[in-house]
């Protein structure tokens, strides 16, 4: 029986090392707090988790942001984060810098008490969200995502129309974000786009900029569930067998650093849900004066890493790799099952 070899050993053999080229981008995991428990969720994010990022923290964020000349994109992210209070202070200080600010959006927010003014703040700021939307079919959003999400999803995106958000020419960026029901690679991106962007046009009127795939990566509920229909071994050895060199390189945490919500530094979210620290070695935003000194370090791999690398790889934006989709299901059989 042939061995897996870990993810650690095939950069080795690969690469010899693979580094942080340099940053960009930091992404803020503002707290576990969500409207929402979803099946696929890394965060383990729910309504009733009290992790929540304080102010202390969010200002030291602002401080080292305006000590940084090399950061470009603030990625801000959950849980839902607009449910936090230092959401609106982090976005707006971002984008008065110049910055370009990501909300990572599950759009039934804009229907939580409070919320209501939220699209147009995200308007008046010219915030680049990106949805999550899993499907345009209510039965496999509603299996993934809970009853009632799908409407809620379809009626936020319409809104997000009428205040130009997704229209070409309007400058307001609108984004989704796939994720396959279970233990198998996404389609094709840019053919999965397309099948989005006709039926969303045809069926709800909805207009959006960019499709991204991203696959499930194996900690938090999808392992549970992996491990509940024993097919954990199955998945890891597809995603291991599906390694991309290429995107391997384009691995989104050669040019990120990921934020916890007390403060520590991970090389990516999903690290950060492991408790898997910046570099293997715990560290902090107050032990930095600039996000600029983590460039060209070193970065904590894992065996969760091949889901990164699997196929056209993925990361936040989706896959890395679009001229080698090399994907194991169609599209047909992914939307219908």
């Amino acid at each position: 029986m042939r061995m897996r070899s870990s993810f650690k050993n095939k950069i080795l053999s690969t690469f010899g090392t693979l580094q942080r080229s340099h940053l960009s981008t930091v992404q803020i995991n503002v707290g576990k707090l969500c409207n929402q428990a979803c099946l696929h969720c890394h965060v383990e994010a729910g309504p009733k988790r009290t992790e929540i990022m304080p102010e202390s923290v969010a200002s030291r964020i602002i401080e080292l942001l305006k000590n940084s000349l090399k950061i470009t994109t603030v990625d801000i992210t959950g849980g839902a984060p607009e449910l936090n209070a230092n959401f609106r202070p982090i976005a707006k200080a971002a984008r008065e810098l110049g910055l370009h600010v990501i909300d990572r959006c599950n759009l039934t927010v804009f229907f939580e008490p409070d919320q209501d003014d939220l699209p147009q703040f995200l308007r008046d700021n010219s915030i680049h969200v990106i949805a999550s939307l899993p499907c345009y079919s209510k039965e496999n959003v509603e299996k993934q995502r809970g009853s009632g999400v799908f409407q809620k999803s379809i009626d936020a995106l319409q809104h997000l129309n009428e205040l130009g958000f997704g229209l070409q020419g309007s400058g307001l960026l609108l984004d989704l974000v796939y994720n396959p029901l279970g233990p198998s690679l996404p389609p094709p991106q840019a053919k999965l786009a397309a099948s989005y962007k006709t039926e969303l046009r045809e069926l709800f009127q909805i207009e959006f900029n960019e499709l991204y795939t991203i696959t499930n990566v194996p900690i938090s509920r999808f392992l549970h569930q992996l491990k509940r229909e024993n097919r954990y071994e199955e998945y890891m050895d597809l995603l291991a067998n599906s390694f991309n060199p290429h995107a391997a390189l384009g691995v989104m945490c050669r040019s990120l650093v990921s934020i916890g919500w007390t403060g520590e530094l991970f090389d990516c979210d999903f690290n950060q849900m492991l408790e898997l620290p910046l570099a293997g070695k715990r560290s902090t935003i107050w032990e930095i004066e600039s996000f600029d000194q983590i460039a060209n370090g070193e970065i904590a791999f894992a065996d969760h890493c091949y889901a990164c690398t699997a196929g056209a790889g993925s990361s936040c934006t989706g896959a890395l790799d679009n001229e080698t989709e090399t994907q194991r299901t169609s599209l047909l059989s992914v939307l219908e099952n």
